[in-house]
């Protein structure tokens, strides 16, 4: 017990390594240290871990149990390891302002993004439980589900640790807005601003451009609290046409030459001018496209033969 007491004034609690023993050095260096010369070499982390086993068995007394607790005692091997892990995890968003941490995130050689994305898998565990309770169906198990005190915990480290969307997202939304508060401009390209290995420039642009695809939470939050709007028709980039709309296209072409001329034989070096819907003139090097579809006329469907014959298009 009395290992017990200079370890828990040492560290602040009891979480002792199980390999731990009291240090062997001079006597003089251990007394200094709190460690009497007596005590060297006692294995204080298997001491601890059987005080657990004990306490767990119900062979412990009553006075025994309330002296370990004054001193930080946690009875349960799960609990020491969440313990670890919540304080890995303030510490961590201590230095970084948030608890959104990417999945390699690690303190002090803890892995935090790990811990975290565990976390969150419980928390939404629990959250299927209570939406199934709410429903009145049966919940199989509790097993694995984030407890209240625990889900408690972690918000009072940082309210939105556990978001419905992506924790990426999140974690972009919150470096734009510390970006905002601290009177910075509102990044709009890719490359402006790189917060903790984030492109802020490059989040905003994507929240502009795929406004549709967010919730209405988020379009809140983005617009009311950030300030971006969604990207206007003309901002947007135009979409890639494929290669069914690129022959649709040329189609078109030698229909409004056909229709001009009565048949569709084109010089080779023709190009031809069609005024879309838009009022755009695009312009079809058909002469050159004609002879490609008569040249590939084995590996033309049937329905584009037909299409192809129709306009005046002479296959010999």
């Amino acid at each position: 017990m009395e290992a017990a007491v200079i370890y828990a004034r040492e560290h602040g609690d009891l979480k002792v390594p199980f390999t731990f023993r009291v240090p062997t050095v001079d006597n003089q260096e251990a007394e200094g240290e709190g460690w009497p010369a007596s005590l060297a070499g006692f294995p204080l982390g298997q001491w601890t871990a059987d005080a657990r086993r004990f306490y767990a068995r119900g062979d412990m007394d009553e006075d025994r149990i309330v002296q370990l607790e004054k001193l930080g005692m946690i009875w349960s091997h799960f609990d020491v390891a969440w313990e670890e892990g919540l304080s890995a995890a303030r510490g961590w968003a201590a230095e970084h302002g948030h608890l959104l941490a990417p999945l390699d995130a690690t303190f002090q050689g803890a892995a935090v993004g790990i811990w975290l994305k565990n976390a969150r898998a419980a928390a939404r565990k629990a959250q299927e439980n209570e939406q199934r309770r709410a429903e009145g169906l049966p919940v199989e198990s509790s097993a694995g589900a984030l407890s209240d005190t625990r889900r408690d915990q972690l918000e009072e480290i940082d309210a939105s640790w556990c978001p419905s969307w992506p924790v990426t997202w999140q974690r972009s939304f919150h470096l734009v807005r510390m970006h905002l508060d601290a009177g910075e401009a509102l990044p709009t390209e890719a490359g402006d601003v790189l917060r903790q290995g984030e492109d802020l420039g490059r989040w905003v642009q994507s929240v502009r451009l795929g406004w549709d695809q967010l919730t209405g939470v988020q379009q809140w939050m983005c617009e009311q609290v950030l300030g971006i709007t969604p990207a206007t028709e003309d901002e947007k980039p135009k979409s890639r046409r494929t290669q069914a709309d690129k022959w649709s296209a040329n189609l078109v072409a030698a229909r409004q030459f056909f229709e001009r001329e009565g048949h569709l034989q084109v010089p080779r070096k023709h190009v031809e001018t069609v005024l879309s819907q838009d009022g755009r003139e695009d312009q079809y090097r058909l002469g050159a496209w004609v002879n490609n579809q008569r040249s590939r006329a084995a590996a033309l469907s049937s329905e584009r033969m037909e299409q192809l014959s129709k306009v005046g298009l002479r296959w010999t």
